[in-house]
């Protein structure tokens, strides 16, 4: 902060410090040029030319010319030694005097940022007026010199309109008392740089890309995004309309008390700039229905509500202003309100955010009716990936620390984002030096690095207000290749794979200034709104692996649920041997005592057949009448002997048997109740001889499946045929049919459990 100081010691040290740097030229010019008398002397006409910023007052309050020198003295640029014409000190970094009105606030930012932009003509004209040389001014107020001086020609050199209730801040009046003495040379000397310079304003001898900007921030139109909490889109044109504004199609036929609705967001109005203050007699903005800010600053929000799935949450990174939390906050939980579900919680990384910030975003955001939103005091680089508080965060926006070289009006942009006041002088001069840029970018490429490191994040909005490629595509195609290889590397490529989505943003043809591919949304800087970056990264789908037969084969084998399916190793001799014993005795136990197999056979088998089968009852019936004719006393013997084996076979085999079959359906199985064992049966068609065995250590829990047991069948009893052909396998059962006539068996031949067990069950 600038400190007082009194007369006699300034008096003193500036002497004795100036009489070394000019020597004999202070005093020859103090003889040949008298000080002017700021009553008697008259002051030349100036022309209308001179102002560069028409402001129509005259002059400001004290503390504006305070705190605008310090923020010159912290960022003006410092000349090499065998270039400086004027010293400011060697103090920089100075605490800046405390202004809670936000008005004067904006205005000494401005006046600063003016006098950067002309501090070489500034410099010039204290020289050659012989100003810097002659006055008693200590180096470390030469800042306030420059900051007034620039005001005072911007006024035509006319006196400050000073009020009785503004605080007199004493050094202000020293040195405005100075200039006022030295008026005279100080227009001359500027009339004698412009001829010098062949200027027809000072406006002139600015670079050309400042001078661009600088028009199109006077005609920039005013963009305010309507509160879903507290209003809606109709409820606000209706209330424009009732005050007398009128609504235009496009931003281009804004003229007089019109507006119009954005092209690319829906809830976002447009109007005039000069009808702010009657946008205030609505009352839209005292109510907080209708909020202003830029329209750079809008597109991350829409994009977040875009594509948020339901119940998910938002976490926030970077540089932003509480209004763009609350606006955030607003959109997402109006869409979820509408749904009828809770609004996602809106996180936001504040740890860089000083406690009166926090506050001050706290009480926005609660003013806003927001209360979706949480503030996590660390940053994004310090928070774990298995947070429990992320755990539902599944879209990240991050708007990280730019240039701002797409805005128009960057002190405006960067006091109401809460941007970085450093680059008040490079912006002044149209470029970035090269060292920020990089800083910016090293940066930016830490936080979306980190972004896409997060196992449950869907989607990345990355978004800045730059117009240097460095930090816009160039920092998002690195990141996709960063990610990529780091996936590989850990071995799940699938996990970390991003892709660029197309903009969520239509484009229409009315839009000016757009550029829009299938990748990045870009909106060049015009007179109709300031420039802007936004990419959208979604994590890629993980693909559906369609494996073959035999893959499904060999992975079964491979975790143990199958036995040597697919396999193509030999068997060993005892292996052999045990295979040609089960097949004896499974070929004895067929011919010694009659019995009911179920058969699931392959599709060669089905064509040739007379009759389709089914995984789990439909039978294979061939000569059926005469077998069952022939053999009544066999089948009620077999079938009142084997009670007891049918229920234990369903109740051990049927879980083997139903995970055999989800996992193969090739081989064929014949499954014999008198015996109530598995039997694998070779295949005819396939040279492979494969083998089923019964799991004996392992056990899995399978599903529970339906199991139908066999029916018996009686004599003249003829089954259903199935008419439709190719019909597959499927879960069902015979039902019974009443035949015509039927035959009256005892219940000396046929016991009830028997009759019981044998129908079907469900």
């Amino acid at each position: 902060m600038v400190k007082n100081k009194n007369i006699g010691e300034r008096l003193s040290r500036s002497s004795t410090c100036k009489t070394k740097k000019a020597g004999s030229q202070i005093a020859s010019s103090m003889e040949q040029t008298p000080l002017d008398d700021p009553v008697d002397s008259d002051i030349p006409a100036i022309s209308p030319e001179l102002q560069t910023t028409g402001q129509g007052q005259l002059g400001f309050p004290d503390r504006v010319y305070l705190l605008a020198s310090v923020i010159f003295q912290n960022n003006h640029l410092e000349k090499p030694a065998a270039h400086r014409l004027v010293n400011y000190g060697k103090e920089r970094g100075l605490p800046l005097p405390e202004v809670k009105d936000e008005e004067k606030q904006r205005t000494a930012y401005e006046l600063a940022f003016n006098t950067l932009k002309y501090q070489e003509l500034l410099e010039d004209i204290m020289i050659d007026s012989c100003f810097y040389l002659t006055q008693p001014v200590p180096d470390d107020q030469m800042s306030l010199v420059a900051v007034m001086l620039y005001d005072f020609q911007d006024r035509k050199f006319l006196p400050r309109e000073c009020h009785s209730a503004e605080a007199i801040m004493q050094e202000v009046r020293d040195v405005e008392s100075y200039l006022l003495r030295f008026k005279t040379k100080l227009a001359a000397s500027l009339a004698r740089c412009r001829i010098k310079h062949d200027l027809l304003s000072i406006e002139c001898i600015l670079p050309e890309s400042v001078k661009t900007k600088q028009d199109r921030s006077s005609s920039l139109p005013l963009y305010a995004w309507v509160n879903m909490l507290k209003s809606s889109v109709d409820e606000v044109q209706r209330v424009l309309k009732s005050a007398g504004f009128s609504q235009v199609k496009s931003i281009g036929q804004l003229e007089g008390q019109t507006f119009c609705q954005d092209p690319h967001c829906g809830n976002l109005m447009v109007l005039p700039a000069q009808l702010k203050a009657q946008l205030y007699s609505t009352k839209l903005l005292s109510d907080h229905k209708l909020i202003i800010q830029d329209k750079s600053c809008s597109l991350g929000p829409n994009a977040v509500c875009s594509m948020l799935p339901e119940e998910s949450d938002v976490l926030m990174a970077g540089c932003f202003s509480s209004l763009t939390v609350s606006h955030t906050a607003s959109l997402i939980a109006g869409k979820h309100k509408v749904n009828g579900n809770n609004p996602p919680t809106v996180y936001v990384c504040v740890s860089d955010r000083t406690d009166a910030q926090r506050e001050e975003l706290q009480q926005t955001v609660t003013a806003m009716g927001c209360k979706n939103v949480k503030l996590i005091p660390e940053d994004l680089q310090s928070l774990n990936r298995g947070d429990k508080r992320l755990q539902r965060v599944h879209v990240i926006l991050l708007t990280p620390k730019c240039s701002v070289s797409a805005v128009s009006n960057p002190v405006e942009f960067i006091l109401q984002e809460n941007g970085d006041t450093d680059l008040l002088q490079d912006l002044s001069q149209g470029s970035i030096a090269q060292s920020k840029l990089e800083a910016l970018v090293a940066q930016q490429r830490k936080d979306i690095d980190q972004a896409l490191k997060f196992p449950n994040i869907l989607a990345v909005v990355y978004s800045t207000c730059s117009s240097y490629p460095e930090e816009n595509e160039e920092v998002v195609h690195r990141a996709l290749e960063q990610a990529k290889a780091r996936s590989e590397q850990e071995g799940e490529p699938k996990q970390a794979n991003f892709r660029i989505s197309p903009s969520p943003f239509s484009s229409p043809d009315h839009a000016k200034g757009l550029k829009e591919t299938d990748t990045f949304f870009m909106l060049e800087p015009s007179e109709e709104s300031n420039g802007c970056f936004l990419a959208v990264l979604n994590r890629e789908p993980e693909p559906v692996v369609k494996e073959t037969p035999h893959e499904v084969l060999e992975r079964a084998n491979a975790k143990g649920i199958l036995e040597r399916i697919g396999s193509n190793h030999q068997l060993t001799r005892k292996e052999q041997h045990g295979h040609t014993n089960r097949r004896t005795k499974t070929s004895h136990a067929r011919t010694s005592q009659p019995h009911i197999s179920v058969s699931i056979q392959s599709k060669h088998q089905e064509n040739k057949g007379s009759s389709s089968t089914s995984l789990c009852g439909h039978h294979k019936f061939t000569n059926k009448q005469q077998s069952l004719q022939g053999k009544p006393k066999a089948l009620h013997l077999q079938a009142s002997k084997n009670t007891e084996s049918s229920s234990s076979f369903s109740s051990s085999s049927s879980k083997q048997e139903n995970s055999t079959l989800k996992k193969i359906t090739t081989p064929v199985f014949n499954i014999t109740t008198s015996t109530s064992t598995l039997h694998p049966a070779p295949l005819p068609a396939t040279p492979l001889d494969l083998v089923v065995r019964p799991r004996r250590a392992h056990q899995e829990v399978l599903k529970p499946v339906v199991l139908v047991l066999p029916p018996v069948h009686f004599p003249n009893f003829v089954p259903p045929q199935h008419s439709r052909r190719g019909f597959s396998p499927s879960f069902s059962y015979n039902k019974w049919r009443t035949p015509v006539q039927t035959v009256p068996l005892s219940r000396s031949s046929l016991s009830k459990d028997t009759m019981l067990k044998s129908r079907p069950l469900f």
